[in-house]
């Protein structure tokens, strides 16, 4: 399948596994491994997988699928997932158990129990309808478990935020749609909404969305937050927003790069290079409504980025940072409306010294008659 820009479209680890999963169950009841495997998908589509892993013994069955993630960056993609089908106790019906490279829930907010599989709600549904056809299909009884595996699932994880999110020993098997649209940054986002799950759960009071890993370290080491509390939003300013007005935390951190939070104070929330721009004209405006000097209002309006802007202007000591800080907090408020959620902003440089705060802080260490941390302070 090819998205309309041209990128070719994958299959996510649910719709992997619910392919390896329909060619063991069948092996196990024929003997034979159908393949190409045809599944159905949610919205109705039926691909065809072809098997790369193929085992039958008298008491399992096993089929692999190398998943196609499409033109997607896609972590697993190329990763081995494989399903083995064992008969189960009669009338227990189909359950699903982690193998290898597969993660165990930990924590709780994630919409499965503690102790369970990270096999996520819809690729369990989709394979429990693959076992429901063929069962009905060859007469029988259709009480099965299936251990879903990743190959190096386990180093893979690392990569992507289970363990943060407690989700622990490897991959979460995950989909919703079947299809992963190349760079719709879907999972990104719904990391992110996970995350917001599994901080609420821990009842976090106060989490941070941050740009990047330097971001999220000065955000941490400023309000002395867990790791479970950091929200590694990246761009997606507005997902974290949106969502945190749906299932509101009473505080919220958002820190970031001078670059990405000029944007946010511009009013965007994809902070991506693709999808929006510093307006160097906007701060030079605010440099001009803010009685700076005519000189760095001029100079940061034909500046070569955001942070030769924000070097111009401390130089002049004029506090922009702070002000790009409050414009990125206004946003933010807006987006989040009449969300009960608390919202400071601080913005940092790539070396990852403080240089703007909305309002001022008190880092996590200092005593109660310390000043708040003033801009230019190092994170």
């Amino acid at each position: 399948m090819t998205s309309p820009g041209k990128l070719r479209y994958g299959w996510t680890t649910g719709a992997c596994a619910t392919a390896a999963t329909t060619a063991a169950y069948q092996a196990l009841l024929t003997g034979e491994f159908p393949d190409p495997v045809t599944i159905t998908l949610p919205k109705g589509q039926r691909p065809a997988f072809a098997l790369a892993r193929e085992e039958l013994a008298d008491d399992h069955a096993r089929a692999g699928v190398v998943k196609d993630a499409g033109d997607d960056p896609d972590v697993t993609h190329g990763a081995l997932v494989q399903a083995t089908v064992r008969r189960a106790r009669p009338g227990s019906g189909v359950t699903f158990r982690a193998g290898e490279g597969v993660g165990t829930v930990t924590k709780p907010g994630l919409p499965l129990a503690v102790g369970e599989p990270a096999i996520n709600p819809v690729p369990r549904a989709m394979m429990t309808a693959a076992v429901a056809e063929l069962a009905g299909r060859y007469g029988d009884p259709g009480d099965v478990e299936i251990e879903i595996s990743v190959e190096n699932g386990a180093e893979l994880a690392r990569k992507t935020w289970n363990p943060r999110l407690g989700i622990l020993g490897g991959l979460s098997v995950l989909g919703t749609t079947g299809i992963v649209v190349p760079y719709s940054c879907a999972a990104w986002i719904d990391s992110i909404r996970r995350g917001v799950d599994v901080a609420r759960a821990a009842g976090r009071t106060h989490v941070a969305g941050c740009t990047g890993s330097t971001s999220e370290r000065v955000a941490a080491e400023v309000h002395g937050l867990p790791e479970d509390a950091l929200l590694d939003m990246g761009d997606f300013a507005g997902a974290v927003l949106k969502y945190l007005r749906r299932h509101p935390v009473p505080r919220l951190t958002i820190a970031g790069g001078v670059g990405k939070l000029s944007k946010l104070a511009d009013g965007h929330l994809d902070l991506h290079s693709g999808r929006s721009q510093v307006n160097l004209a906007a701060l030079a405006a605010l440099v001009r409504a803010h009685d700076g000097p005519a000189e760095l209002a001029a100079g940061i309006a034909h500046a070569n980025t955001a942070l030769d802007a924000l070097q111009q202007s401390r130089r002049y000591g004029f506090p922009l940072g702070d002000l790009i800080a409050a414009g990125a907090r206004r946003t933010a408020v807006a987006v989040l409306r009449e969300a009960p959620v608390e919202v400071d902003v601080i913005v940092i440089d790539r070396a990852g010294t403080i240089v703007g705060q909305d309002p001022p802080v008190r880092r996590a260490d200092q005593g109660a008659g310390d000043p708040p941390v003033p801009p230019g302070v190092g994170g």
